[in-house]
C-alpha cells in the first residue's frame, strides 16, 4: 500500500532558483550539551518532534533508529526534540528503554525549536537538506522506507540537476 505524504512543503520557491535561508536552531541533548541543526551541515536531517504520551510516535522509533542506523555515518541523521516537560531521568530511561541510538534534544517549553518549524501536530517530522534548507514537513507516523524514498529521490534531482514541483510524494511500497 502506497503513503502519501500530507502536508509535504517545500522551502521558498524552488523552482525559481531561489535559495532558502537556512534553518538552524539550539536546544540542549539529553547529556545537557548545547546542540546545533548546524552541526549537521552536509547530510539530510531528519527533525522529528516527538513526546513519551504519544502512540503514533512509539509506533515510529523503530523505524527512525533504523534510518539512523543506515545513514548516520554517511548522508543523513535523525535528531529526535521531546516536546514535553518531564524530569530528565525520566526521558533518559524512555531513550534507554526504546534504544533510540539518535541524538535526543530537550524543549521543555514545548516551543518550536525554529520559528520555520511549527508543530501542529505530533509526531511533526521535517527534513532540513545538506545545506540546512527546509524542504519537507510530515505530520503523523513515518517510516524509514518513506524517508529514504524522499531523500532519495530528492539527492537524485540534486545530482541531476532538477528541480522538483511541490507536491505530495508518494513512498514506495
Amino acid at each position: 500500500m502506497l503513503k502519501v505524504w500530507v502536508g509535504m512543503v517545500l522551502a521558498l520557491a524552488l523552482n525559481a532558483g531561489v535559495r532558502a535561508e537556512p534553518v538552524d536552531f539550539s536546544l540542549p541533548d539529553v547529556q545537557g550539551k548545547q546542540r546545533h541543526l548546524s552541526e549537521f551541515r552536509g547530510k539530510w536531517v531528519v527533525v522529528n518532534y516527538w513526546a513519551t504520551w504519544c502512540p503514533p510516535c512509539l509506533e515510529e522509533i523503530p523505524d527512525l533508529v533504523l534510518f539512523h542506523e543506515r545513514h548516520h555515518t554517511k548522508d543523513a541523521v535523525v535528531i529526535g526534540i521531546n516536546y514535553e516537560s518531564l524530569p530528565i531521568e525520566q526521558i533518559r530511561a524512555f531513550i534507554d528503554r526504546y534504544e533510540m541510538t539518535y541524538p535526543v534534544l530537550l524543549n521543555a517549553e514545548a516551543h518550536t525549536a525554529h520559528e520555520r518549524l511549527s508543530v501542529d501536530a505530533l509526531p511533526m517530522t521535517y527534513i532540513v537538506s545538506p545545506e540546512g534548507e527546509l524542504v519537507a514537513r510530515h505530520a503523523g507516523s513515518i517510516s524509514a522506507d518513506e524517508l529514504e524514498a524522499f531523500i532519495e529521490k530528492k539527492t537524485r534531482a540534486r545530482v541531476t540537476g532538477k528541480q522538483t514541483q511541490a507536491a505530495p510524494l508518494e513512498a514506495k511500497p
